[in-house]
Formats: structure tokens, sequence, C-alpha cells
């Protein structure tokens, strides 16, 4: 007993040291961002390592000028246009292909199911400058539909992956319920299999929209025209372009950081439940 009490105690302690370690680690650069986009140019300039932040002194003008005079009114559009075509396309055809793997029989099942995830042997630096090469070919470089393609490319076999994992343990029985009351296989899906499978699909759909949404090599690459950046793309733009307007960049890093802090945090439940559902089979 005095020995499995100590091993606890060690384990509490490890956790309480880590948190301790960690979370300032990671939210101080967070609340820095913040703080420094509220300020103005000047008190950033004469006090640069005031880390408060005075609520009477709240300075707006970095969010309305990065908004509406350098065009990230724009850039939210485009990445929530991107973001959201990539996130229906995804869920779409993962769906049907899921359950096609776990449920119908046909010749290559196998190697498709263990396959799906071998895009993720090749790193994205490794294909960007082919994609760019056949994108440019084609005429579809400078094109947000091009981007879409290419998430749908890099999301998609993980939301085959884990779409797969969680309907290998929905019930059988309730499907071939539905079959036999006339349903198609379509129908099965669309009202038996979609809303028992809401978890699964928040994780998937969060997922996706953060990879889509952060995204930022095949942007930089594949994106010339201004009007058609993505937040990552302007960022990045704003970084080069402005000199000494440290708070311009930090307000437009909050415009890209806190929606899908906002997300995470909505669909937290959703999401551990998705991430955890196929642990026992599959």
């Amino acid at each position: 007993m005095g020995r499995e009490r100590l091993e606890r105690a060690v384990i509490k302690g490890a956790k309480i040291a880590g948190f301790v370690v960690f979370i300032p680690a990671v939210a101080f650069p967070f609340y820095w961002m913040i703080v420094s986009s509220f300020k103005s140019l000047q008190e950033l300039l004469l006090h640069p390592a005031n880390l408060g932040m005075d609520l009477s002194k709240i300075d707006l003008r970095a969010y309305t000028e990065v908004l509406f005079e350098h065009g990230f009114a724009r850039y939210i559009l485009n990445s929530a246009y991107v973001s959201l075509i990539t996130v229906i396309l995804s869920l779409a055809l993962a769906t049907v292909g899921a359950y096609a793997v776990t449920r119908l029989r046909f010749r290559g099942r196998g190697f498709m199911s263990y396959s799906i995830l071998l895009i993720y042997m090749f790193p994205a630096i490794v294909l960007v400058i082919p994609l760019y090469v056949v994108f440019a070919k084609m005429g579809l470089r400078d094109s947000l539909h091009a981007l879409i393609l290419v998430y749908l490319a890099q999301t998609l076999p993980v939301a085959l992956y884990m779409l797969r994992s969680y309907f290998q343990n929905l019930p059988l029985e309730v499907e071939y319920a539905g079959l036999t009351d006339g349903c198609s296989r379509f129908g099965v899906i669309w009202r038996i299999v979609l809303p028992l499978s809401a978890p699964a699909l928040a994780t998937v759909a969060l997922y996706t929209f953060m990879i889509a949404w952060n995204e930022f090599l095949f942007a930089f690459m594949f994106l010339d025209s201004p009007e058609k950046f993505t937040l990552s793309r302007g960022v990045v733009q704003l970084s080069q372009s402005v000199h000494l307007s440290k708070q311009l960049v930090m307000a437009a890093s909050v415009m890209v950081t806190v929606p899908i802090l906002i997300l995470f945090l909505f669909f937290e439940r959703h999401l551990v439940r998705g991430l955890t559902a196929g642990a026992l089979k599959g």
C-alpha cells in the first residue's frame, strides 16, 4: 500500500510539474500576440518589455487597418470558402468511401482499406514542386479551386481512416432493418449511418477545417494574386511589407488563430468521442 501511494504521489507530482512548465510555455506566446494586437505602435516602441495591458487604452486600429486597408476581409472570405468546400467534399467522399470499405465486398477492398494512408509517406515539401509544375501546365495555378483539390488530397486519407474505424463499430442490425424497410444503400447512409456517426463526422470536419484554414506551403506556392490570398498567405505578405508595425501582424495572427480555437472548444466533446470511438475495433 505504501508503494502504491508513493507511485500515485510521484505521478501526481509529475502531472502538476508538467502543467506548471508547459501551460505557461504554450499560453504565453498566444497571450503576447493578443496583448500586442491591442496596443498602439507608439506604446509598443516606447515600452516593448511591458507584458501587461491597460483595458482603458485598448486600441482597435490595428484590426480595422488590417481588415480594410490590407485586404484581410477578403482573405477571411477566401479562407472560409476554401475551408468549407474542402470540409464538404472531404466528408461526402470519406463517408461513401469508408462505408464501402466496411460494408461492401469488392475486388481490392483489402488493399484499399490498408493503403488509404499511403499518401502520408510523402511529405508535402516533396509533392509541392511536381504539383506546381502540373498545375502551371494545366493553367490551374493561382486558383482557389486548385488549392481545394490539394487540400482534399491531403485530408481525405485520414478522413477515410477515421470514418472506417467508426463505421466498423456501428451495429449492422440497424442497417439491415433499414434495408428490410425498403431503404437503398444511400438511404441507409443518410437516415441511419450519418446520425449515428455525428461525433466522428464532427471530428473529421474539424480536422479538415483546421488543415485548410492554417495551411501555408501550397497557398504560398500556388497563389500569386493578392485578391486570392488566404489568411496564412496574407499574414506572410503583411509581415514582409509592413515595417515597425508589429501590432498589425499580431492582429492578423489573432484573426487566423481565434476561429480555430473557438471551433476546437465548441467541438471538443465530439472530438474526443470521435477519436476514441474506433479504439476497440479496427
